[in-house]
């Protein structure tokens, strides 16, 4: 970190001395106060609910200007790498803090695509879930499960094992999220074929059968390896902080990707192109395109309750640019696919007329974000709305990987302990049954 000129003075109206806080700069992007020392000096804590305005570590994988609109991996704009590069080039990136050369690349893909196959006794793990049982709770056993078959790789303190941990994680998790699929459908699993690509391979475990060979649309192979890139990472959200989080207490890296794989399953978080589709749905079975205009008009009326999913985001003040990146994918594969007039997307379509054009929603800056594009694409390809969040923990799988490492290697990295302001009971003495 680097030392800022100047320092941060907090001063109290009750005559208690003032206290000068260090300032650091980075790179890009806000300057930080340095508090960690606040309480040993004032006795007291900040308070920052959802930790809005605290800086939990220093990383150097992404950042986000959410005014402008700008997303960066290791520096290079996500704009460039989703069209210039694959999904496990990206991996690399993200991993090792620069794109591979040729050499490198194939060595990397090479690598991942001979660990794609998961240890037999998984599929009987499968077997203590219910056939309904939701994807992702299907995922969060699984991943945390893979600590009890890999023991050579569970020593989070270890560069090494982890290394090896991020090497199966980002291989196996195709295999898993497609196993978890077909158990829920009751069909066959299939095993992953090394001359495919991350994307094509995913595609065939997903959707062949061992009855005929699968055949990968090149359109959709693109398509999707294109969402992997787009949520490969998203700096400090909230199941990369829940993975620093677990890591900080030295559990093993499958238990820590686990723990962000619970998180991510939240409406709020990973779950949103689930909850978005699920909202198109609703239109369309109340009434479809003819009532998108009274739907909103109800998001309109803060009493309604009624929200519009997929548009707008906590970060971003101005266009998502993954969003532009999707709408992008979005209409190639509708045309590919010849799903120009289905009546969900026709509404979708409309939905994002009025949103772009509507003032109410133009100043408050609700413009599709990449869940709304992305729950589009996934469905026209042919994955069910309720693993549309394990195909987000897949491809985030790396991101929550390299900041783990980057944790873990940091020499100032401690165990995690947020404080509280209590508002509780103050202390009491306990009373006879009798007498309470």
């Amino acid at each position: 970190m680097k030392l800022a000129d100047n320092k941060a003075t907090l001063s109290f109206s009750n005559g208690a001395p003032s206290v000068e806080m260090p300032v650091y700069q980075g790179n890009i992007g806000p300057d930080v106060i340095d508090i960690r020392k606040l309480y040993a000096q004032t006795g007291m804590f900040t308070y920052d609910p959802g930790f809005l305005s605290t800086a939990a570590c220093q990383s150097a994988i992404t950042y986000i200007d959410g005014d402008k609109g700008e997303l960066l991996y290791r520096g290079y704009p996500i704009e460039q790498l989703a069209k210039n590069c694959n999904f496990l080039e990206t991996c690399y990136l993200l991993l090792y803090g620069e794109l591979p050369n040729e050499a490198q690349k194939a060595e990397f893909e090479d690598t991942v695509t001979k660990h794609t196959m998961v240890n037999e006794q998984m599929q009987f793990f499968l077997r203590g879930f219910r056939r309904d049982a939701h994807p992702m709770a299907v995922l969060t056993g699984l991943v945390g499960g893979m600590s009890a078959f890999y023991h050579d790789s569970t020593d989070i303190t270890n560069p090494e094992h982890r290394n090896i941990a991020a090497i199966r994680l980002i291989a196996k998790m195709p295999t898993l999220v497609a196993m978890a699929y077909k158990y829920g459908m009751g069909q066959p699993y299939m095993y992953p074929k090394n001359d495919l690509s991350y994307a094509g391979n995913f595609m065939r475990m997903m959707f062949g059968n061992p009855c005929e060979e699968y055949q990968v649309n090149p359109v959709v192979e693109r398509a999707l390896d294109r969402i992997f890139i787009l949520h490969a990472d998203h700096e400090q959200n909230a199941s990369t902080s829940t993975v620093r989080l677990c890591g900080s207490s030295g559990t093993n890296p499958f238990a820590a990707i686990s723990a962000g794989v619970a998180c991510l399953w939240g409406p709020a978080h990973g779950g949103a192109n689930e909850a978005c589709l699920n909202m198109l749905e609703g239109i369309q079975a109340n009434g479809g395109i003819a009532k998108v205009g009274e739907f909103m008009e109800q998001v309109k009326d803060k009493t309604s309750g009624v929200k519009l999913m997929g548009f707008g985001h906590r970060v971003y003040k101005n266009y998502d640019p993954r969003a532009k990146l999707m709408q992008e994918t979005c209409n190639e594969i509708l045309a590919e696919l010849g799903l120009e007039n289905d009546p969900l997307f026709a509404l979708a379509k409309k939905l994002e007329k009025i949103a772009l054009e509507d003032d109410y929603f133009v100043q408050r800056k609700l413009y599709p974000n990449v869940d709304f594009y992305s729950g589009i694409v996934q469905r026209a390809i042919g994955i069910p709305v309720n693993l549309f969040t394990g195909i987000f923990a897949l491809a985030r799988t790396v991101g929550w990987i390299a900041q783990l490492n980057e944790q873990m290697a940091d020499p100032e990295y401690k165990i995690g302990r947020p404080r509280q302001l209590y508002t509780g009971s103050v202390a009491r003495d306990v009373k006879p049954i009798a007498q309470r």
